[in-house]
Protein backbone atom coordinates (compact mmCIF):
# COMPACT_ATOMS: atom_id res chain seq x y z
CA UNK A 1 0.00 0.00 0.00
CA UNK A 2 1.60 3.33 -0.66
CA UNK A 3 2.33 5.85 1.93
CA UNK A 4 0.06 8.97 1.87
CA UNK A 5 1.68 11.79 -0.15
CA UNK A 6 1.90 15.05 1.80
CA UNK A 7 -0.90 17.84 0.70
CA UNK A 8 0.45 20.07 -2.08
CA UNK A 9 -2.21 23.36 -2.46
CA UNK A 10 -2.68 25.40 -5.36
CA UNK A 11 -1.15 28.80 -5.13
CA UNK A 12 -1.07 30.88 -8.32
CA UNK A 13 -0.41 34.35 -8.60
CA UNK A 14 -0.80 36.63 -11.68
CA UNK A 15 -0.33 40.00 -12.41
CA UNK A 16 -0.16 42.98 -15.00
CA UNK A 17 0.81 46.57 -13.67
CA UNK A 18 3.05 49.73 -13.47
CA UNK A 19 6.71 49.58 -11.98
CA UNK A 20 6.70 51.97 -9.22
CA UNK A 21 10.30 52.64 -8.91
CA UNK A 22 13.35 50.57 -10.56
CA UNK A 23 14.29 46.99 -9.36
CA UNK A 24 16.98 47.25 -6.67
CA UNK A 25 19.20 44.40 -8.40
CA UNK A 26 21.43 42.89 -6.16
CA UNK A 27 23.96 39.83 -6.69
CA UNK A 28 24.50 37.14 -3.48
CA UNK A 29 27.22 35.18 -3.47
CA UNK A 30 27.80 30.92 -3.15
CA UNK A 31 26.37 30.78 -6.25
CA UNK A 32 26.07 34.18 -7.58
CA UNK A 33 22.19 34.81 -8.16
CA UNK A 34 20.67 37.60 -9.35
CA UNK A 35 17.63 38.56 -6.83
CA UNK A 36 15.50 41.54 -7.05
CA UNK A 37 13.13 43.43 -5.10
CA UNK A 38 9.90 45.72 -6.86
CA UNK A 39 6.91 47.06 -6.10
CA UNK A 40 4.06 46.57 -8.78
CA UNK A 41 0.77 48.82 -9.33
CA UNK A 42 -2.49 47.52 -10.25
CA UNK A 43 -5.44 49.20 -10.29
CA UNK A 44 -9.23 48.64 -10.46
CA UNK A 45 -12.04 50.36 -11.27
CA UNK A 46 -15.60 50.27 -10.27
CA UNK A 47 -19.27 51.82 -10.37
CA UNK A 48 -20.21 52.62 -6.93
CA UNK A 49 -24.26 52.80 -6.19
CA UNK A 50 -24.30 54.28 -3.58
CA UNK A 51 -22.63 57.47 -4.98
CA UNK A 52 -23.42 57.11 -8.56
CA UNK A 53 -19.88 57.25 -9.42
CA UNK A 54 -17.08 55.24 -10.76
CA UNK A 55 -14.28 54.78 -8.00
CA UNK A 56 -10.98 53.68 -8.49
CA UNK A 57 -8.46 51.57 -6.03
CA UNK A 58 -4.40 50.85 -6.71
CA UNK A 59 -2.87 48.29 -5.10
CA UNK A 60 0.84 47.64 -4.23
CA UNK A 61 2.42 44.49 -4.74
CA UNK A 62 5.90 43.64 -3.23
CA UNK A 63 7.44 41.52 -5.42
CA UNK A 64 10.89 39.02 -4.94
CA UNK A 65 12.47 37.62 -8.09
CA UNK A 66 15.13 35.31 -8.09
CA UNK A 67 17.93 33.62 -10.87
CA UNK A 68 18.25 33.88 -14.50
CA UNK A 69 14.86 35.76 -14.65
CA UNK A 70 16.12 38.96 -13.20
CA UNK A 71 18.61 39.15 -16.23
CA UNK A 72 16.30 38.39 -18.88
CA UNK A 73 13.32 39.62 -18.07
CA UNK A 74 14.07 43.00 -15.42
CA UNK A 75 17.70 44.32 -15.85
CA UNK A 76 16.34 47.44 -17.76
CA UNK A 77 13.36 47.91 -16.14
CA UNK A 78 12.42 51.09 -15.64
CA UNK A 79 9.87 53.43 -13.22
CA UNK A 80 6.02 53.37 -15.21
CA UNK A 81 7.23 50.06 -17.32
CA UNK A 82 4.54 47.41 -17.88
CA UNK A 83 5.35 44.17 -15.82
CA UNK A 84 3.47 40.78 -16.32
CA UNK A 85 4.63 38.55 -13.07
CA UNK A 86 3.50 34.97 -12.56
CA UNK A 87 4.22 33.84 -8.82
CA UNK A 88 3.39 32.92 -5.51
CA UNK A 89 2.52 34.08 -2.54
CA UNK A 90 5.21 33.59 0.37
CA UNK A 91 6.44 35.36 3.66
CA UNK A 92 9.93 37.09 3.73
CA UNK A 93 12.02 36.61 6.33
CA UNK A 94 12.98 40.18 5.93
CA UNK A 95 10.48 42.17 8.52
CA UNK A 96 8.04 39.63 8.19
CA UNK A 97 6.64 40.70 5.13
CA UNK A 98 3.98 38.75 3.27
CA UNK A 99 5.08 39.15 -0.70
CA UNK A 100 4.96 37.59 -4.13
CA UNK A 101 7.83 35.38 -5.22
CA UNK A 102 7.87 35.71 -8.90
CA UNK A 103 8.44 32.82 -11.08
CA UNK A 104 7.92 34.75 -14.96
CA UNK A 105 8.81 38.09 -15.51
CA UNK A 106 8.46 40.25 -18.86
CA UNK A 107 8.21 43.76 -19.78
CA UNK A 108 6.40 46.08 -21.35
CA UNK A 109 7.45 49.95 -22.86
CA UNK A 110 5.75 52.31 -20.62
CA UNK A 111 1.97 53.20 -21.03
CA UNK A 112 -1.16 52.38 -20.46
CA UNK A 113 -2.81 48.76 -20.18
CA UNK A 114 -5.84 47.28 -18.08
CA UNK A 115 -4.08 46.02 -14.89
CA UNK A 116 -4.77 42.08 -14.21
CA UNK A 117 -4.50 41.01 -10.91
CA UNK A 118 -5.75 37.41 -10.04
CA UNK A 119 -5.16 34.38 -7.84
CA UNK A 120 -5.96 30.52 -7.44
CA UNK A 121 -5.48 29.77 -4.50
CA UNK A 122 -6.75 26.54 -1.94
CA UNK A 123 -6.04 25.57 1.78
CA UNK A 124 -7.73 24.28 4.77
CA UNK A 125 -9.41 26.23 6.47
CA UNK A 126 -8.27 26.34 10.40
CA UNK A 127 -10.33 29.44 12.00
CA UNK A 128 -13.94 29.94 12.99
CA UNK A 129 -15.83 31.28 10.01
CA UNK A 130 -16.88 34.59 10.84
CA UNK A 131 -20.63 35.67 8.67
CA UNK A 132 -20.50 39.55 8.20
CA UNK A 133 -23.40 42.06 7.39
CA UNK A 134 -21.35 44.96 6.36
CA UNK A 135 -22.40 48.98 6.26
CA UNK A 136 -24.45 48.06 2.93
CA UNK A 137 -26.37 45.10 4.42
CA UNK A 138 -24.08 42.75 2.27
CA UNK A 139 -23.13 39.17 3.55
CA UNK A 140 -19.40 38.77 3.86
CA UNK A 141 -17.39 35.53 5.58
CA UNK A 142 -14.48 35.83 6.34
CA UNK A 143 -12.33 32.70 7.21
CA UNK A 144 -8.10 31.83 7.31
CA UNK A 145 -6.55 29.31 4.98
CA UNK A 146 -3.96 27.63 5.42
CA UNK A 147 -1.35 26.60 2.32
CA UNK A 148 1.07 24.21 2.02
CA UNK A 149 3.49 24.31 -1.53
CA UNK A 150 6.38 22.15 -2.87
CA UNK A 151 8.66 25.28 -3.60
CA UNK A 152 12.41 24.35 -5.36
CA UNK A 153 14.82 27.01 -4.51
CA UNK A 154 17.15 28.21 -7.14
CA UNK A 155 19.41 28.75 -4.42
CA UNK A 156 19.78 25.16 -2.41
CA UNK A 157 18.57 23.66 -5.40
CA UNK A 158 16.12 21.39 -3.17
CA UNK A 159 12.67 21.22 -3.05
CA UNK A 160 11.19 22.98 0.49
CA UNK A 161 7.97 22.67 2.38
CA UNK A 162 6.27 26.21 2.29
CA UNK A 163 2.98 26.97 4.50
CA UNK A 164 1.25 29.68 4.28
CA UNK A 165 -1.87 31.70 6.09
CA UNK A 166 -3.98 33.92 4.57
CA UNK A 167 -7.88 35.73 5.29
CA UNK A 168 -10.10 35.25 2.37
CA UNK A 169 -13.58 37.69 2.05
CA UNK A 170 -16.29 35.35 0.39
CA UNK A 171 -19.31 37.54 -0.59
CA UNK A 172 -22.79 37.23 -1.40
CA UNK A 173 -24.54 33.72 -1.78
CA UNK A 174 -21.52 31.85 -1.34
CA UNK A 175 -20.78 33.49 1.84
CA UNK A 176 -23.75 32.38 3.32
CA UNK A 177 -23.40 28.62 1.98
CA UNK A 178 -20.00 28.68 3.38
CA UNK A 179 -21.30 29.64 6.76
CA UNK A 180 -23.94 27.12 7.00
CA UNK A 181 -21.80 24.22 5.30
CA UNK A 182 -18.32 25.18 6.10
CA UNK A 183 -16.06 23.83 9.28
CA UNK A 184 -12.25 23.61 10.15
CA UNK A 185 -10.13 21.37 8.18
CA UNK A 186 -12.56 21.45 4.88
CA UNK A 187 -10.89 23.04 1.89
CA UNK A 188 -11.67 25.72 -0.08
CA UNK A 189 -10.87 26.46 -3.52
CA UNK A 190 -10.45 30.17 -4.43
CA UNK A 191 -10.76 32.21 -7.65
CA UNK A 192 -10.34 36.37 -6.85
CA UNK A 193 -7.61 38.80 -6.45
CA UNK A 194 -4.79 39.57 -3.92
CA UNK A 195 -5.79 42.91 -1.84
CA UNK A 196 -4.04 43.99 1.37
CA UNK A 197 -5.39 45.30 4.70
CA UNK A 198 -5.11 48.89 5.65
CA UNK A 199 -3.09 48.39 8.62
CA UNK A 200 0.61 49.05 9.20
CA UNK A 201 1.91 46.14 7.83
CA UNK A 202 -0.75 45.54 4.82
CA UNK A 203 -1.18 42.31 5.41
CA UNK A 204 -2.54 40.06 1.75
CA UNK A 205 -5.78 39.12 2.04
CA UNK A 206 -7.54 37.11 -1.04
CA UNK A 207 -11.56 38.94 -2.00
CA UNK A 208 -13.01 35.53 -3.74
CA UNK A 209 -14.86 35.78 -6.62
CA UNK A 210 -15.53 32.44 -6.75
CA UNK A 211 -14.75 29.83 -4.37
CA UNK A 212 -15.57 26.30 -4.19
CA UNK A 213 -16.02 24.15 -0.63
CA UNK A 214 -14.38 20.96 -0.50
CA UNK A 215 -16.27 18.97 2.84
CA UNK A 216 -14.65 15.96 4.13
CA UNK A 217 -17.67 14.49 5.06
Amino acid sequence: MLAELPQNHLCTVTLLGNLVNKPDIRYQANPVVAVAELTLATHSRWFDKTSNKFKEWTSYHTVKVIGEIVERALIHASKGDIILLQGYLINSKKNNREIIHASYAQTFPKGYAQSINQIHFSGNIISDIKLITTENNKELTEVILESQQHIFSTITQKLHVVIIQRPVHIWGKQALYLAEHGKRNDQIIVDGKLSYLNNKNKNQFIDAQQAVLISKD
